[in-house]
């Protein structure tokens, strides 16, 4: 049995942090993992830009609605989940997710956990389980599941070379030259293609 698992950000979604840094101009909230691959020193560091703008969670959501999947993601999660069995794995959170997986029409997500005050105010985060993306390729193969992984930052790469396949989709050219081993895609239907190959095999 197959199981694709995809990263959000960058691969179907636009990034959520760099699509709000833009909307009310703070620059320093534009940094993800391509940039900090240390997770949680990227966290605190959004945290601290949060409190110190006096940013809430519901400011947060207002921008998240108005995000729309990267142009022809729908029609490729479609296609996809039509033919084998996909979930999202991603370090978005669960009060971010929503409007993004009602476009997606509703995908499985694995995700964490904003930590929220009373004052809308993001105090902290949980994680699922640190590396998770990692640990859940790792249950599905135990499950006798062949995996294939696909991201486009840092923090992907745990899950990628755990998985029995993997690749990159529009990664930096950084990652790129350091991982020059993983193959790369541009486009949705050569991605298409790559992880339904597999599929082809095993029927001819």
């Amino acid at each position: 049995m197959e199981m694709v698992c995809l990263d959000l950000e960058g691969v179907l979604v636009p990034e959520i942090w760099i699509t709000f840094a833009d909307k009310v101009g703070i620059a320093e909230l534009r940094l993800t993992t391509r940039d900090i691959p240390d997770y949680d020193e990227l966290m605190q560091h959004r945290l601290a830009i949060l409190r110190q703008y006096r940013i809430g969670l519901s400011d947060i959501r207002q921008v998240i609605r108005q995000i729309d999947p990267m142009p022809g993601a729908v029609d490729f999660l479609d296609e996809l989940r039509a033919e084998t069995q996909a979930v999202i794995l991603s370090d978005t959170f669960v009060q971010f997710a929503g409007p993004l997986m009602e476009k997606l029409n509703r995908p499985t997500l694995f995700c964490n956990e904003l930590l929220v005050n009373g004052n809308d105010q993001i105090g902290g985060y949980r994680l699922r389980q640190p590396d998770g993306k990692r640990h859940a390729v790792q249950a599905f193969r135990s499950l006798n599941m062949r995996v294939t992984a696909i991201g486009d930052s840092y923090n992907d790469l745990s899950m990628i070379r755990t998985a029995d396949a993997g690749a990159l989709f529009r990664p930096p050219a950084r990652i790129t030259e350091e991982h020059p081993d993983l193959p790369v895609f541009h486009e949705y239907n050569e991605l298409l293609r790559f992880l339904l190959l597999p599929l082809a095999s095993q029927h001819s």
